[in-house]
């Protein structure tokens, strides 16, 4: 600074905020006596309010007092000694930083030791007690209030979360404003800045106070060092900033372009420190550079001193060390976040591969479409499949069903963002199919979109499989129950068919032959038998109903054609306990399993008939009601007039294994399974009783989202006499037939062959090798189950060596038993006629496929008659 040049009246100002001073070797300090409290009690005395309660301030807080002021004074000491030369500014006061440093590591209680280290450095520049009072309540209320508002955000010492360094430095500039202003209008009062530069005054204070925290702070709050990893970076760090440190503010001449160009080689450095580092190598960084500069300008070296404007460049420089110092910590904090989140995930991502439940993550990219990110190894296990194939792709490839219900449930969760928990099969690469039980949660952003969904899979395949054996136990069961009434239900028709065709075999037998009457007593006698045959086949399909295995494909069913089969079954055995009404009225078709829902209407009908004692049939009944409730449901009701369900019964009357019959009755698992059943197709199974007035059982059901008037009830057959003779439709074609039963391959030949060129294999070799000799067939009829090769095996072989001939086949089925029998029937695209086929059926199926007719133009609604696969 050039001789003779004098600081403006407002630049010499006092102390903090970068106050003009004395010469700091005028620094002195005596003690001044303090307020103690009475002999013996070894503490200072804090008077409250009046009447409040005096508490002695506890020997641990003095010690504490005493240390923190000393160390206050110690670190004005310190800043004085960094103060220019000749102007005697001090760009940063290190005391801030001890003193909310201080309250920060011991508690806000500590506020006294604030006071009396600004008391003491007050009384040490010999100002007047108004000056000194104005800075003491300054300083103290700078320390004070950030640390408050740091407790109250919930700030975290450790700084490890960018929201910790925000209010850290928002206290802190809050606590220096108000420390300035009040500081410096002790000096304005007092006489020492002029009114005019109290502005600039203020700024300089604040400055200085606020880079004191900002810097010294952090340090105080470092915890006790670990034994340090990298120590050879943090050497090399250490020598790289030393040296840039030297080469900027050592020898350069003040304001020097050099100089300027070197500074913005500290930033990286002090990233560095941040990031490699945390918060220890940020402070420590931080507070090395800021020395660094204030040392060189305050001896008048480096880019910040400027001969000609000096404040200026003060102003320069403490924007350059707040800069650092905050950038640093930011660094820091971020990258104790991310490392933070990191381990974190790392964590979630090893619980999520450590368990045994299957997790699937799957990020949304646009509504309904997904994209899988991640596998754990457990779902992996699940489908058969490695991780790779799995993230990327749509999650929808691993459901076993294209269009099924689970799949459109799935689809409606997935639109309307929302939880659903649901068993769905899930397909291998394999083609086997494995059930898991899945929960599907959506994940919002910020409380907003969806973002993400996960999805939990467990396997349930070993589950399914039990209640599986458990339904069929307990639908073998209620059969079994009814054995004997089906017993005398076959044999009453079977008798006349025995004794009918027996009379018209004898009438043809006689000598010279029939006469015209004969002949029509064989005709009758004949139709008679065919009436019997008809009633035999329709006990053993309602048989076939309530016993069939696996899990058939759902479709329309309508409940007022599956209640007569239930009703024939049970028919019998309830005649000696009470009357059958049937009370039937519109009904919607519903979605579901025809098997499974059958199974459930016979359970309900062996339940009501157990409930009602032997003997007296004309005072009891058990009524089967159908129509729709008002919530458009259809609605099947089983009502009867027993004993009732005791309250303490009824409660409990759908848990499995629960039973009040005999062991020879019921095995406890009819109603739970019954439950199970109605549950699965979306319905409701609910039970009234009154104890002495019976029970009614009501069955509620979704209606199917489309009704369809095409199919006629499931049990109305017209009966043989009101059928037409069956006639063909004239055009003739080439029939083969492929069935191991010679006797029904001969009487389909002999039915066809009046109107049709008829071929017969008893074997399927011999169905392929016709073909392979190049003889030409337009209709194929090929039995399913065959010893040898099956059915299956002929279409197969078919569509490799003939396929022309394969949309020309027809299947006929006495029933599939295998597991790979039915998933052939439920899936393949051609026509399947139960057994046994009605002629006339067989001869339209035949006309059809001729004539290259659609499905719907075949009679289709008769017992045994076509269907599709």
């Amino acid at each position: 600074m050039p001789a003779g040049h004098r600081l403006p009246a407002g630049w010499a100002c006092l102390r903090m905020g970068c106050n003009v001073l004395r010469s700091p070797l005028a620094w002195r300090m005596f003690p001044r006596p303090w307020i103690h409290g009475p002999a013996g009690t070894g503490g200072v005395i804090i008077q409250g309010r009046p009447q409040a309660r005096v508490a002695a301030f506890p020997i641990r807080g003095l010690v504490e007092c005493l240390a923190l002021a000393a160390v206050y004074l110690l670190a004005a000491r310190v800043a004085l000694s960094l103060a220019a030369e000749k102007s005697h500014i001090c760009p940063v006061w290190l005391p801030s930083g001890v003193a909310l440093g201080g309250l920060l590591l011991l508690g806000v209680s500590r506020w006294p030791a604030v006071a009396m280290g600004a008391g003491a450095v007050a009384y040490a520049m010999d100002v007047t007690p108004g000056v000194g009072l104005s800075v003491v309540l300054g300083s103290t209320l700078e320390a004070v209030l950030p640390a408050l508002l740091f407790r109250r955000m919930e700030g975290a010492r450790e700084l490890h979360r960018v929201r910790d360094v925000v209010w850290l430095g928002a206290g802190a500039g809050l606590g220096a404003l108000v420390g300035a202003a009040l500081g410096t209008l002790g000096l304005v009062l007092g006489g020492v800045v002029p009114v005019a530069q109290w502005g600039p005054s203020v700024w300089l204070w604040w400055m200085a106070d606020l880079l004191g925290m900002l810097l010294v702070t952090p340090v105080l709050l470092l915890r006790r060092p670990r034994r340090m990893e990298r120590a050879w970076e943090a050497l090399l760090l250490t020598a790289l900033t030393t040296a840039v440190c030297v080469g900027v503010f050592a020898f350069p001449r003040p304001g020097s372009g050099a100089a300027h160009a070197m500074t913005f080689l500290l930033f990286p450095l002090m990233a560095w420190a941040a990031l490699g580092f945390g918060l220890r190598g940020a402070a420590l960084s931080s507070l090395s550079i800021a020395l660094a500069a204030i040392t060189g300008t305050a001896r008048e070296l480096g880019p910040f001193f400027t001969v000609d404007l000096p404040y200026r460049g003060l102003v320069v420089l403490q924007l350059f060390i707040g800069i650092t110092s905050l950038t640093g910590l930011l660094l820091a904090a971020a990258r104790a976040e991310r490392r933070q989140a990191v381990e974190l995930l790392e964590l979630l991502a090893t619980t999520v591969r450590a368990v045994h439940e299957g997790v699937l993550i799957c990020e949304v990219r646009e509504p309904g479409e997904l994209n899988t990110v991640f596998a754990n190894e457990a779902l992996c296990a699940l489908v058969g499949r490695r991780r790779e194939e799995l993230v990327g792709s749509a999650p929808g490839v691993l459901l076993a069903s294209a269009d099924g219900p689970e799949r459109q449930r799935l689809l409606e969760a997935l639109r309307e963002e929302r939880s659903l928990r649901a068993e769905v099969a899930l397909t291998r690469p394999d083609g086997t199919r494995v059930w898991s039980e899945m929960q599907l949660s959506p994940v919002r952003a910020n409380g907003q979109a969806v973002t993400h969904f996960v999805a939990t899979h467990r396997d349930v395949t070993a589950t399914k499989e039990l209640q599986a054996r458990l339904v069929a136990a307990e639908r073998v069961a209620a059969v079994g129950t009814l054995a004997a009434g089906v017993g005398h239900e076959i044999n009453n028709p079977l008798a006349y068919l025995a004794l009918n065709l027996e009379a018209a075999r004898r009438v043809l037998a006689a000598d010279g032959g029939p006469s015209p009457q004969g002949a029509r007593d064989a005709l009758s006698s004949v139709r008679g038998a065919q009436e019997g045959a008809e009633r035999i086949r329709l006990i053993v399909r309602d048989l076939q109903v309530f016993s069939r295995e696996g899990a058939p494909e759902r479709g329309l069913v309508d409940l007022n054609a599956l209640v007569p089969p239930a009703v024939r079954v049970v028919l019998h055995a309830l005649r000696s306990r009470a009357r059958l009404v049937e009370d039937f009225g519109p009904v919607p078709r519903v979605l579901g399993s025809e098997a499974r829902l059958g199974q459930v209407l016979l359970n309900l009908l062996v339940n009501a008939l157990q409930a009602i004692p032997e003997g007296d049939p004309n005072r009891h009944e058990v009524r089967v009601r159908t129509g729709t409730d008002a919530s458009g449901h259809a609605r099947v009701e089983v009502e009867d007039t027993g004993g009732g369900i005791p309250p303490d019964v009824l409660s409990r009357i759908f848990d499995p294994f629960f039973t009040t019959k005999n062991s020879d009755e019921g095995t406890g698992l009819g109603l739970a399974i019954c439950q199970q059943i109605v549950r699965t197709h979306g319905g409701e199974l609910r039970v009234h009783s009154v104890p002495g007035q019976g029970a009614t059982f009501t069955l509620l059901l979704p209606p199917a989202p489309v009704q369809s008037a095409g199919l006629p009830p499931l049990h109305a057959v017209a009966s043989i006499a009101e059928e037409p003779e069956p006639v063909g439709s004239g055009r003739r074609g080439r029939v083969l037939i492929v069935d191991d039963e010679p006797r029904l391959a001969q009487s389909m030949r002999l039915l066809l062959e009046p109107t049709h060129e008829v071929v017969v294999a008893t074997r399927g070799e011999d169905a392929l090798a016709k073909v392979a000799a190049g003889e030409s067939f337009d209709v194929v009829l090929c039995d399913l189950q065959m010893p040898g090769m099956d059915g299956i095996t002929v279409y197969r072989r078919l569509q490799q060596e003939a396929p022309a001939l394969v949309s020309r086949v027809v299947f006929i089925s006495g029933g599939a038993s295998s597991p790979d029998a039915r998933a052939f029937v439920e899936t393949v695209a051609q026509r399947v006629l139960e057994k046994p086929v009605r002629p006339d059926v067989l001869l339209d199926t035949v006309d059809a496929v001729l004539e290259d007719h659609s499905p719907e133009q075949v009679a289709r609604g008769a017992v045994g008659g076509t269907r599709r696969g």
